[in-house]
């Protein structure tokens, strides 16, 4: 009990530099950017964006957290920081950064496409009525150029344009998506929650962790039922015995990089003031203080 109440002192500490430090920032920022109208609100984003990562990489709590137990007492009290500063509402949502599958581990270091991770994606969605050919699509996502164009789709047809290294995010994700849905016909990809399964990570270390993977990641790196699932993402576990696997389960789980505790965040910010309004993710490597993979949406 103790533990868990100094454990939460420290967190409320947390969230109220955050608050009080993007508050000055941004009340800098209301007196410094008369000159600039058109272009204050991007600034007011990047101040805010500064303030987060400075207090990421000042905070030696975080740097502290030696435990899938003690990442879950932080995360439960400062999952989702909402306020207001300057005519500004902010609202900070951290989550762990290795809770889902990455995408662009369907293909390996030299772009060939994995085969148990494939296939295990392709039992997963046409659990959801969706075609397996869905996937192949995914692939073309992230082969790169091909100068005799043999993709699996003609998507790079329609948009020549369209970035093919790897998928970089969730809008990019729905580019292959919309082509998907209009080439078959049907939308049966709204029955799953690419939000719980997929991550969009560049990091060729990226590594699953077990004790915070969502029951929609289990499910499809495990093939086994909902119920199945949402049982093993309750838990956390400080070795793999502990999970529980029938024979079957670990052969499955062996074709995924997994851990047992990653201190990485996921930190979403998201920031609106009058019509503007900007959302801004990235990871953040806690032990390194580092942040990486940054999507912005302004």
């Amino acid at each position: 009990m103790m533990r868990k109440a100094v454990a939460l002192l420290i967190t409320l500490f947390f969230i109220m530099l955050i608050t009080v430090s993007i508050g000055i920032g941004l009340k800098q920022v209301n007196d410094a950017s008369h000159h600039v109208k058109d272009e204050k609100f991007l600034y007011q984003s990047s101040v805010i964006l500064e303030d987060v990562i400075g207090i990421l990489s000042s905070s030696q709590e975080l740097k502290d957290i030696n435990s899938s137990e003690g990442l879950a007492l932080f995360l439960s009290e400062s999952s989702f920081i909402p306020f207001q500063a300057q005519g500004i509402q902010v609202s900070i949502e951290l989550s762990s950064a290795r809770a889902k599958f990455n995408v662009n581990s369907l293909v390996d270091a030299d772009r060939k496409p994995n085969v148990q991770r494939v296939a295990s994606l392709k039992q997963y969605v046409s659990n959801y009525m969706v075609i397996t050919t869905y996937v192949d699509i995914l692939l073309d996502a992230m082969s790169g150029i091909k100068e005799d164009m043999s993709y699996n789709s003609d998507i790079f047809n329609e948009k020549a344009d369209l970035f093919r290294d790897y998928i970089a995010s969730k809008k990019h994700l729905q580019e292959f998506n919309k082509y998907y849905t209009n080439y078959y016909h049907e939308d049966s990809l709204v029955n799953i929650d690419f939000e719980k399964l997929f991550s969009y990570s560049t990091d060729k270390g990226y590594k699953i962790d077990l004790s915070f993977a969502t029951p929609e990641v289990w499910e499809m790196m495990l093939g086994c039922d909902k119920q199945r699932a949402i049982e093993l993402s309750a838990n956390f576990y400080a070795s793999k015995d502990e999970i529980g696997l029938n024979q079957a389960e670990q052969k499955r789980l062996e074709n995924f990089s997994t851990t047992l505790f990653e201190k990485f965040l996921e930190v979403n910010i998201n920031i609106s003031q009058d019509n503007h309004s900007a959302n801004i993710k990235f990871e953040y490597d806690i032990q390194n203080a580092k942040g990486s993979n940054f999507v912005y949406e302004i």
